[in-house]
């Protein structure tokens, strides 16, 4: 121990090498963020001593407080840091462990331990939002020397801190197994202030053991070390203040059995004591670093089982042999399972293998059966091998386990100075980097430029293999269950939730949530059975989408309509059905001959609008031709509005998503037909100027306004003896006003805006309105509001939804690329659902009949549906119910045709609304008549 004490007595002065430096790095900005995952991390990436070094050299040095932080803040002060919470001025930004991903600040460079080289699971979603960041990560766990050795890293203190807390753990389990032993005085790391305080402790357990005070009915103590590197010499320190004597592997046996009890085994296990190859029993060590396939271990048998506390710091690849097994576990609880019943009061151990203390925290690596980590507050499990099941007691059967994932957290001031003199040296050359340049420009040493795991938004070449591993995992997570019908849902925003449910209701169907956003599909996979979460960017992994449509039966997709096309190339070249909520665009009916020869159904606009409308549309239309009638009307007006009692505010609406389309909208042109004449509207902001009030349902007092071209629907339809058809839109009143307002005044335009830019100073809404209506910024607030009442048509309720929205003031606008961007961020922020209120869908359809007799006969269908408060708004059961209960047609056989279909064959409506209406979905209908 007097090796890590020392280290701290007498450290070598710190050299900037300033001279060596290849940048002037005078005015360079780096911040060390907090860390906020875990509540036991309390360490930092730097001590204030190299801050010092860091400020004297003209770096601003940034430090996010942190009442947690081992180290105190004023000690960061005086070394010339300056504490604030905000760092996006920083270009370099420094943490130990990862951050949350709300976070992580687009197009910066980071280093950390991000725990993604393996692919880890549990940290994927962090991976893709730093790729969708477009964030440079230095991964400290990837700088090693020529060698291959790691170069910054707490291994040390990882051994320490383990050690230290497997002694203590050992004391526990030994009275649990009926002994008082000297492990009792040994507290857990993190209760001593400082290192020399525990050391202290362990000395006077080896006190007390070297005086004779172990029960002698255990027998002899021994300790294995695996591995040669710093953990295991980290942990050597501590055992070392014990009366401790270290033999070989195969001397174990002996010692065990007959060695003194004033003193307690050690041994350190190489790779050359227990691998052998698989053919004929000898170990080649050139060999073994190119194919360890070829080998395996021998430790089960030959050190194993006479051993009380394993101590195990070796780094584990798939590759590579495990030391235990599950069924090795088994073997060693039963070494020993004879009782002494004559002396109950100092009886024998059941077996002697009692600890195993898992500094690796490799879940299922070369401890099979250590298949989840420990924590500070819980650090001790008993795995029983015989049940396969860990519990939370050192009571029991079973190997106590000890897997803490950041031991080095419990003693986090000696090893933040020691982890922040092997950062130190490389800080210089992370400072100039730029994470919006490529990754050929930066002049990195090899020791950082082959730890760059993420740059410009793509894996770095070395690490694109962990997009393999991911994909393998997956697949195997999918295909784990056999006789399983497998549904890939693409999306996992709020209306993919009842999709979720509605499918998984069959304990024969699994779903498989794939979505950019990890979090959202591991939420949905949390709450409902047989559903499998993944990360999937359709836009940049093709060759992902690809490999899980060959894996499932039907691919739901929830995306955007322009990936829709991509998907059905897919779903087409693997021969799997396919089923969406969009309209059928003009790309994806491109492919009908394509899906029609590979024999698929591609169902499409089977959600609300379109979907539900034609399905009560054509059920209608089918049933009046077939009873003789001629129709001679059709219209159909369908919105999804707030609750009446949400909708205070100007617009009387609020946004689930991104009000980017719902803007764009606004401005688009419309196509109808009204007694018998086309009526064009243009696009630019008339057809806000076309709204009217729809007069059905009045207690609404909903305004309607037509959607795109209806035209086309007396084809789709069958209508052709319309002489009024139209779709529309439905808003309460007063929405069209105001955004006919936001038109005149240049807020609805997709042009490029430079001052808008996220480089740039942010502006106020005053002075983007001058931009737009060339007004001088100087202008007096009373001529400025005189200039905007008469672009918005000298209307006072448009001025009053300004001034609601704080957009005739200094209230600054959000950057983005363009205005109607920013004004989509601005309403998202002022107009979304607030928790407990509810949405609202309003669909009408009227239908004129004529029938053989003359008499005309409107039908009108009307469908209400409201939104649950905690459960599913009436958007996400109108769209996802549709679309579920499609998939779940298609995977019974239900829907034959093959190619493009849309829900307007009897085959697909009829038992579609039927299942709607089981949902609660249920739809009114009445008739007008007249001559």
């Amino acid at each position: 121990m007097l090796r890590i004490l020392g280290h701290h007595g007498n450290r070598k002065p710190l050299v900037c090498l300033r001279a060596q430096c290849c940048h002037n790095h005078h005015g360079a900005v780096m911040a060390i963020r907090r860390e906020d995952v875990n509540p036991w991390e309390r360490r930092a990436p730097l001590a204030p001593r190299h801050v010092k070094e860091l400020t004297n050299a003209g770096v601003r040095v940034l430090l996010q407080p942190s009442n947690r932080r081992a180290i105190h803040e004023k000690f960061y002060i005086k070394a010339g840091a300056v504490v604030q919470e905000e760092i996006s001025e920083a270009s370099l930004i420094i943490g130990v462990k990862r951050p949350p991903e709300d976070k992580v600040i687009p197009k910066k460079t980071y280093a950390f331990f991000s725990h993604t080289i393996k692919a880890q699971e549990a940290n994927m979603g962090l991976l893709d939002d730093l790729l969708r960041k477009e964030v440079r990560l230095i991964d400290y766990e990837k700088m090693v020397d020529a060698n291959g050795y790691r170069i910054v890293a707490f291994g040390q203190w990882a051994g320490v801190a383990g050690m230290i807390n497997i002694l203590h753990g050992l004391g526990l389990r030994f009275l649990a197994l009926g002994h008082h032993t000297p492990f009792m005085h040994i507290g857990m790391a993190h209760n001593y202030r400082n290192v020399s305080q525990a050391v202290q402790a362990v000395r006077d357990c080896g006190y007390e053991i070297s005086i004779g005070l172990m029960p002698k009915s255990i027998g002899p103590v021994t300790f294995c070390f695996t591995g040669t590197g710093n953990v295991s010499k980290g942990a050597q320190d501590i055992i070392n203040e014990l009366p401790v004597e270290y033999v070989e592997p195969h001397e174990l046996k002996d010692v065990s059995e007959t060695g003194d009890m004033t003193k307690v085994y050690a041994t350190v296990l190489s790779r050359h004591h227990h691998l052998v190859r698989k053919s004929d029993g000898m170990y080649d060590p050139m060999e073994y670093e190119g194919h360890p396939e070829l080998y395996t271990s021998h430790f089960r048998t030959s050190v194993a089982p006479y051993t009380t506390c394993l101590i195990n710091g070796i780094y584990w690849d798939p590759h590579t042999p495990r030391l235990l097994k599950r069924v090795d576990a088994q073997n060693l609880m039963r070494t020993n399972k004879t009782l002494t019943t004559d002396n109950e009061g100092s009886p024998t151990l059941p077996h002697k293998l009692l600890a195993i203390c898992d500094i690796s925290a490799d879940t299922g690596g070369s401890i099979e059966f250590m298949n989840e980590c420990t924590t500070i507050d819980k650090p001790f499990c008993m795995y029983d091998a015989d049940q396969h099941i860990d519990h939370d007691s050192v009571e029991g059967n079973g190997i106590l386990m000890c897997s803490i994932d950041n031991l080095p957290a419990q003693l986090p001031i000696e090893a933040t100075e020691y982890f922040g003199d092997r950062l130190f040296p490389y800080i210089w050359e992370m400072l100039p980097s730029d994470a919006t340049r490529p990754m050929e420009d930066e002049d990195f040493g090899p020791q950082v430029r082959d730890a760059v795991i993420t740059s410009n938004g793509k894996l770095t070449p070395k690490f694109e293999y962990i997009e393999k591993l991911r994909e393998r995992r997956e697949q195997s997570q999918i295909m784990k269950r056999s006789g399983m019908k497998r549904v890939l849902l693409l999306g996992s925003g709020y209306v993919s939730e009842p999709v979720v449910e509605y499918l998984t209701r069959d304990e024969r169907t699994q779903v498989t949530v794939a979505s950019v956003l990890l979090k959202q599909a591991e939420e949905l996979a949390a709450k409902y059975p047989n559903t499998i979460p993944i990360t999937l960017n359709v836009s940049s992994q093709e060759d992902h989408l690809d490999a899980l449509i060959q894996d499932h039966h039907v691919v739901i997709s929830m995306l955007p309509y322009s990936f829709h096309p991509l998907v059905a190339k897919c779903c087409i070249r693997r021969k799997v059905n396919m089923v969406t909520a969009s309209y059928l665009s003009a790309l994806m009916m491109e492919l009908q001959t394509s899906a029609e020869e590979a024999g698929i159904t591609i169902v499409n606009e089977m959600g609300l609008d379109p979907g539900i409308d034609h399905m009560l549309a054509m059920e209608v239309i089918d049933q009046a031709k077939a009873d003789g009638c001629t129709v001679e009307s059709y219209s159909s007006f369908c919105g999804g509005l707030p609750a009446p009692e949400c909708s205070d505010n100007p617009l009387r609406y609020k946004f689930s998503w991104s009000p980017y389309g719902v803007l764009l909208n606004t401005i688009s042109p419309a196509l109808f037909l009204k007694d018998d004449q086309v009526v064009s509207i243009p696009a630019g902001g008339a057809l806000m100027d076309s709204a009217t009030p729809m007069d059905f349902l009045p207690g609404f007092n909903l305004e309607g306004y037509p959607n795109r071209d209806s035209t086309k629907y007396t084809e789709q339809y069958g209508i052709q003896t319309a002489r009024t058809l139209i779709r529309g839109t439905l808003r309460f009143k007063g929405y069209a006003s105001v955004m006919s307002g936001f038109v005149r005044l240049g807020l609805i335009s997709g042009d490029p805006a430079p001052t808008l830019q996220a480089t740039s100073t942010p502006i106020s809404w005053k002075k983007l309105l001058c931009q737009l209506m060339a007004l001088p910024t100087s202008i007096s607030h009373d001529a400025f509001e005189a200039a905007v009442f008469e672009r918005v048509g000298r209307d006072d309720s448009r001025m009053d939804a300004l001034r609601w929205f704080g957009m005739l003031g200094d209230d600054a606008v959000p950057h983005a690329e363009t205005v109607v961007s920013a004004l989509a961020k601005h309403l998202e922020a002022k107009l979304s659902y607030s928790k407990g209120e509810r949405d609202l869908i309003v669909m009408r359809n009227n239908v004129g009949l004529r029938h053989p007799g003359g008499e005309l006969e409107t039908k009108h269908i009307s469908l209400v549906v409201y939104g649950e408060p905690g459960g599913f708004s009436a958007m996400a059961k109108t769209v996802g119910y549709p679309a579920a209960i499609a998939a779940r047609m298609l995977l019974q056989g239900e829907i034959t045709t093959k190619g493009l279909v849309v829900p307007m064959m009897k085959e697909v409506y009829g038992p579609a609304l039927e299942h709607l209406k089981e949902e609660g979905l249920c739809f009114t209908s009445h008739s007008s008549f007249s001559q």
